[in-house]
């Protein structure tokens, strides 16, 4: 195997392709495309999203102190890419995409009602870093489409088919390679197959057998 080394960048692909919704002081909503959005802390639970003082939503989310994520899907791919090329200064994405708001129950700002996920946060902290500045938020309330929820409760995001950001390209998951833990489900079974051969009582002396 031969590489060869690239200058120092960021090469952490694939990245999840999120809608940012975010709101004025006079209650207009703007959308536009974060690809640097991660997950920071369980509990509490928290988000980073990392935002370029240029933008015209850095200005919307720093005065208001909240946004929400959006995840997005194939059926999104195209408002994905709109609202990360076009500003908000011009135009209503909202309005021109067809996205429907959707109110949010712990904050004043609106998701959107066409994806899948809408992550309601609080901005805790706004780290100044560079060419972006990273809003790191407390995660205060979590709304998700009933379409994928099953007799169980349990919610299935790989129905929603997702998209992911990789290398300027917008890409749909592929079929699951594994669960959380199956590399080592396999010998954690062995184990408790041992445990129970060695808790079974023995059998009767020979001797005694009929």
């Amino acid at each position: 195997m031969s590489k060869i080394s690239f200058k120092p960048g960021n090469m952490l692909y694939p990245l999840p392709a999120v809608l940012v919704s975010a709101m004025d002081e006079e209650g207009n909503v703007n959308a536009f495309t974060v690809a640097w959005a991660g997950t920071v802390c369980t509990n509490p639970p928290m988000v980073s999203i990392s935002v370029r003082p240029s933008r015209y939503s850095y200005d919307l989310i720093k005065k208001r102190g909240e946004f929400v994520i959006n995840l997005t899907t194939q059926d999104l791919v195209y408002a994905t890419d709109y609202c990360g090329v076009r500003s908000g200064r011009d135009e209503d994405k909202l309005a021109k995409l067809g996205l429907t708001q959707q109110p949010s129950k712990e904050i004043a700002t609106p998701g959107i009602a066409q994806s899948p996920v809408n992550i309601e946060c609080r901005v805790k902290d706004i780290l100044e870093l560079g060419s972006h500045h990273m809003f790191l938020a407390e995660v205060v309330n979590v709304q998700v489409d009933t379409a994928y929820m099953d007799e169980k409760k349990s919610f299935h995001l790989d129905r929603a088919k997702p998209i992911v950001y990789s290398h300027g390209g917008y890409f749909s998951l592929g079929k699951k390679l594994g669960t959380f833990g199956y590399s080592i489900a396999k010998k954690q079974e062995t184990k408790r197959q041992r445990e129970k051969r060695r808790r079974k009582p023995a059998g009767k002396p020979a001797s005694r057998r009929k």
